[in-house]
């Protein structure tokens, strides 16, 4: 059953079952590669390093010397990390069981 959603899309979920199949890292990293600009993956991974940062208890400030990411991006990601979806929580609950 597909959820109700604008975004999730047949063609979301196909991506979506792609991702959750591939175990191999660099395998994933070759699809992302090939499906995304260095620039957006560049963007996406630091987007992880500001919720990591911001879950650790760091300012704005610390964050943003350390990442070089803008204080919209730093205060976007910190309004998912308290009212989103639930997947910034998951990503760092995955990133500590591999820490």
């Amino acid at each position: 059953m597909m959820p109700v959603n604008d975004l999730r899309t047949e063609d979301v979920e196909a991506l979506l079952d792609v991702l959750a199949s591939i175990d191999d890292k660099d395998t994933l990293y070759a699809l992302l590669e090939d499906m995304f600009t260095i620039r957006e993956i560049r963007e996406s991974s630091q987007r992880l390093a500001v919720a990591r940062m911001l879950d650790d208890g760091k300012s704005y400030a610390k964050i943003a010397e350390a990442t070089g990411a803008s204080a919209t991006t730093i205060a976007r990601v910190s309004k998912c990390l308290s009212y989103g979806a639930g997947g910034y929580r998951a990503a760092l609950d995955a990133l500590g069981s591999v820490d």
